[in-house]
């Protein structure tokens, strides 16, 4: 015996009331901030190029096997563009010429993301499953030179 299901519907209304119009505001700010007059750099680090500004935190990939202690310091000396935001900039053919990028070390070894890596084979009950997790180590823009 089969069971009869009946589906109900739901409508929901639209409110016919508009909302206002929010007010435009032709002031605006002329005080710039800090972050605006800050110097920049793009580097090519690890076969990638990467942006960075002044007292900047990142992570790049491992440097010495995770040997360096905090407080080390690692130059750059492949910099592509050098400039101030909001202001000129010194586009190098490819680098540019005397100018570096200094890194401070602080932490040598910084753990990335587990990622998982599953291989199935279709029709075979074979399955495997690996992990991997990369390391990185953590650094500080000191200084942009150039």
């Amino acid at each position: 015996m089969a069971k009869k299901t009946s589906a109900k519907k739901t409508t929901t209304k639209k409110s016919t009331t508009k909302k206002p119009a929010a007010k435009k505001t032709a002031k605006k700010t002329a005080a710039k901030s800090d972050a605006a007059s800050t110097a920049y750099a793009i580097i090519e680090e690890s076969g990638g190029q990467r942006m960075v500004a002044a007292d900047e935190q990142i992570i790049i990939d491992l440097h010495n096997g995770g040997e360096s202690k905090p407080g080390d310091t690692i130059d750059i000396d492949k910099v592509l563009v050098v400039g101030d935001r909001g202001g000129s900039a010194k586009v190098g053919t490819p680098y540019v010429a005397g100018a570096s990028v200094t890194l401070e070390i602080t932490e040598p070894v910084v753990m990335g993301d587990k990622l998982y890596i599953y291989k199935i084979r279709p029709k075979k009950d074979s399955r495997r499953k690996t992990g991997h997790r990369q390391r990185y180590t953590g650094v500080k823009v000191a200084s942009i030179n150039g």
